[in-house]
Parts: structure tokens; C-alpha cells; sequence
């Protein structure tokens, strides 16, 4: 079936044309310009920010003018992952999508569901000629996915709302009204290098076939992280062997579990067997350590060509001694609401090449005091060993409010359309929620949307039939919307 042919048909054919135009964070002048031209297309008052977020105002529908101003609030860029044998360019192709029972899926990319299905239904209502609704200000932010910079940078005079609606929670049976912040802890360390043992053998090994995902809604899942596993190999054959270290190339993106890593090695003379047994031996332990959380996990070896410089040994120790002391995945489980993750910290990206040896990784904490201590433990464990430790991107948490008007109203619908009630949440993921809430300070906040599984990697899908559920949830919302008492 095509995408188009789905319900609401409004809805699934702006994702459609969303998803033709390539939206990377930090790369979001084609799609900037196509939201300019939709807002400008439909006669309403459009406007671009300083920093480049789209704001497109719609006055509210006949008899609805007294109500409160909605803000309806999603980003426009989404994470570019694909799979290691993929061949596609996200700077200049679009997303290609297809339907698989209740699911639209990519091909062997990220799908962009993420936050493309909540732009894409705030189109459908902007557009929209029969759809009951008060005054709407619709805030389209960029570069939610790498640093947050547009929610950061909002001109909060844009705005006279006292509601947003946030459309990017990924469970269709849940009310967010709370998340995490976070932090980037971002390392650089120059390392001496020396000739190879051109007597040895050289070898790439790969780890793949990780799940990887969201670093904060999937971080308490279990899931491997593969420039953990890379070095964990380091460490173990280096207690019999003495490699030289060449390259590794692990992760990606600072928000995304690492699903890969490839590294290159020199091994001595006459140890090529004991070499490939070894990692044989200790890669089956992964494998079995590893079997339920990542039951696709493959560790590989072939012989590739001899590279002409490799890392001396003591930057060698120092580098894995590192990489093994510092903490990754959950760091405190929060003591004040049920199966929260409070603070964790990954370790997204490891690169080592031409003499630099370079880590990023993204700590967060619904609480600033963890934040600030697992971010300090990171910095530690690479201070320690001689890094230049750079830490930015700061951006604060959002307190939950159990009074808020907005959650009464919406968990009254919740169990007026579908029967029962909503799970009222905090998520561990960085919403845009807290830094707009200190732009906007009086804004009343929820976030909520469609069921997504899989954000930030390849197996991204959005469900079918929990956006036509998500689609009426929020009609209903709107028409709901309280007479403003100003």
C-alpha cells in the first residue's frame, strides 16, 4: 500500500513530502525553506527566527475564539543512521519508505518518524479547512538532535500561547510531563605513533549487528555498546598478545547507542593462529553474554593491508585503560518514580586515526546534581590518562507538574475516547519541554504522539493504526481546549 493511501490521508501525505527533503541536524536549510513556502502557501502569517526556527500562526476556527492559544510544537530534523551495507546519501536523497503490516519502515535507514510524524500532523492541521480548533501557533524548532540549538535560541516574543502540545513522546498510551537534561562531554588526546611490525599480520575486526538506538529511551534495555565491546576485545588479547593498534572508527551520532565499530591491528610474527583463536574464544563469551539482549551480535576478522604507522604501546594501555574505567549506560535509577532511568551516560563515538585519539558522549539526568556527576566521572576516567576534556551543550531537565491543567484535561479525554486511563510519565529522553519552559515560563506543557519504535537507528517504524489513534486523540484535544480567562 502506499503511504499516501493511509489514514488520515492529510496527515500521511505531508510525511510523505517531508521525508523527499533531506533534514539533518545542523543541515536544515532545504526543509526550513519548504515550511516557509507551506505557511506562506496557506495565507497564514509565517515567520523565520534568527536562529531558523519556522513559526506559522493560524486564527482560531469560528466560535472558538476565547479559548486559550495552543502552541503545537514538534522539531524538523531528524538523526541520519543506516545500516554499514546500505548505500545512500542523506544529503542529497529522500527517505525511502514502505509499509509492513501495522508499520512504515525505511530502507536499511533511520525512518524520521522521529519527529517527522509530529511536524507532519501539524501541517495536516494548519492546512486543514473542517478541523475545530482555538488560535494556533505553530513552533517548528531545528537541531533538537545535536545540541538543541533552536529550542535554545527561540525568540519567545513569537509566542502568546499558555498551552504547547509537544507531539514527540513514542508510546500512544502515554502523557509525558517530564524528561531529562543533558550534557556532552566531548575528548581529544594526541598519541605517538611508531613504525608497524611489517614481520606481523594485519587484521580489520568489526563489531556489528547491535541494536543500538535512542541513548535515552533505550538505555536501560541491556543493549551492547559496541565501542564498549571493541575494547573489551583490546583488553583481553592484549593480556597474551602484543598488538599494535592502528585505527578504530566506532559509533556515530552523540544521541544514538553505537551499533558498529571497526578497527585495523597488527599482530606479530608467528601469533597470526593464537590471534584468531583468541578473539574466536573471547568473542563467543560476548556472544553468550550478549545472547538475549543482542541476539544478531557478529565479531569479524580478515586480513587487510599493512598500514605503515600503529600507536605506541603506552598510549595503547592508556587508551584502553580508559575507555574500560569509564561508565556507560544507566548510572542512578531514579528513587522518586517507578522505573525511571535518572541519570546515565554513553558512549557514542570512538575515533583513532593519524595520531588523535577522540571520544564523544552524552550524559543526562532528570536531576542537575547527577548530571553533574556522571559527566564529572566521564571527564575523570579520560582526564586521568591526559585528555583535553571539553564539556557544552548544557541544557536543563523539565520538572514534572502533577496539577497541571492541561494533564487533567487531556487524561479525561484519554479515558473518555479509549476506555481507560493514559500512563502519566517522565521519559529519560531530552525533550525540547525544559528549555522552551525557560523561555516560556508560564506555558502549560505536555508532550504526546504516535507509538515509534526504534528511533535513531535503522529500525526505526512508526505504527499505522497509533497515528490514525493519535490523529483523533488530538482533534478531540483541540476542540476541548479551555475559554481563556485573560
Amino acid at each position: 500500500m502506499e503511504l499516501n493511501k493511509l489514514e488520515p490521508q492529510e496527515l500521511w501525505q505531508n510525511f510523505v513530502n517531508l521525508n523527499a527533503i533531506p533534514r539533518a541536524s545542523k543541515k536544515e536549510e532545504q526543509v526550513i525553506a519548504f515550511m516557509l513556502s507551506f505557511g506562506q502557501g496557506l495565507g497564514l502569517e509565517t515567520i523565520k527566527d534568527a536562529i531558523g526556527n519556522v513559526v506559522i500562526k493560524k486564527p482560531a476556527t469560528r466560535g472558538m475564539e476565547d479559548r486559550k492559544t495552543v502552541v503545537l510544537q514538534s522539531h524538523l530534523d531528524m538523526v541520519h543512521q543506516k545500516n554499514g551495507d546500505v548505500i545512500f546519501d542523506f544529503d542529497e536523497q529522500g527517505i525511502e519508505m514502505f509499509v509492513e503490516g501495522d508499520w512504515v519502515k525505511a530502507c536499511g535507514t533511520t525512518l524520521g518518524a522521529d519527529n517527522g510524524i509530529g511536524v507532519a500532523t501539524i501541517m495536516a492541521v494548519l492546512a486543514s479547512s473542517s478541523i475545530e480548533h482555538p488560535a494556533l501557533e505553530a513552533m517548528f524548532t531545528i537541531d533538537e538532535e545535536t545540541g538543541m540549538t533552536g529550542a535554545k535560541q527561540l525568540d519567545p516574543a513569537n509566542f502568546s500561547g499558555s498551552i504547547l502540545l509537544n507531539l514527540d513522546t513514542e508510546e500512544d498510551d502515554e502523557l509525558t510531563i517530564g524528561c531529562a537534561g543533558g550534557i556532552d562531554t566531548n575528548t581529544r588526546y594526541q598519541y605517538q605513533q611508531e613504525n608497524a611490525d611489517t614481520k606481523g599480520t594485519a587484521f580489520q575486526i568489526k563489531v556489528r549487528g547491535l541494536l543500538g538506538g535512542h541513548s535515552g529511551m533505550d538505555i536501560h534495555k541491556g543493549r551492547a555498546n559496541a565501542n564498549k565491546l571493541m575494547n573489551r576485545l583490546f583488553h583481553s588479547l592484549s593480556q597474551t598478545i602484543h598488538i599494535q593498534l592502528h585505527s578504530v572508527d566506532g559509533g556515530s551520532l552523540r544521541n544514538a547507542i553505537p551499533r558498529e565499530s571497526v578497527a585495523v591491528v597488527v599482530v606479530p610474527h608467528g601469533q597470526k593462529e593464537l590471534f584468531v583463536l583468541l578473539l574466536k574464544q573471547f568473542s563467543e563469551v560476548l556472544a553468550d553474554e550478549y545472547h538475549t539482549a543482542e541476539p544478531s551480535l557478529q565479531i569479524s576478522i580478515e586480513e587487510t593491508s599493512m598500514p605503515s604507522r600503529v600507536m605506541t604501546f603506552v598510549d595503547f594501555k592508556k587508551i584502553v585503560n580508559a575507555i574500560y574505567a569509564v561508565p556507560n549506560g544507566v548510572f542512578r535509577m531514579s528513587p522518586d518514580i517507578r522505573n525511571l532511568v535518572e541519570a546515565s551516560t554513553n558512549l557514542a563515538r570512538v575515533l583513532i586515526k593519524d595520531g588523535e585519539f577522540t571520544t564523544q558522549s552524552l550524559q543526562r539526568s532528570s536531576v542537575e546534581s547527577t548530571k553533574t556527576d556522571v559527566s564529572n566521572a566521564v571527564a575523570a576516567a579520560f582526564e586521568n590518562m591526559g585528555c583535553d576534556v571539553q564539556q557544552a551543550g548544557d541544557y536543563p531537565g523539565w520538572k514534572p507538574d502533577p496539577d497541571s491543567a492541561i494533564l487533567r484535561l487531556m487524561t479525561g479525554l484519554y479515558q473518555q475516547t479509549f476506555g481507560k486511563s493514559p500512563r502519566v510519565e517522565a521519559c529519560h529522553a531530552g525533550l525540547e519541554c525544559g528549555i522552551l519552559g525557560a523561555h516560556l515560563p508560564a506555558m502549560d506543557m505536555i508532550s504526546f504522539g504516535p507509538t515509534i519504535r526504534g528511533a535513531h537507528s535503522p529500525d526505526e517504524r512508526v505504527q499505522i493504526s497509533s497515528v490514525k489513534k493519535f490523529w483523533a486523540y488530538l482533534l478531540a484535544i483541540l476542540k476541548e481546549i479551555p475559554k481563556d480567562d485573560k
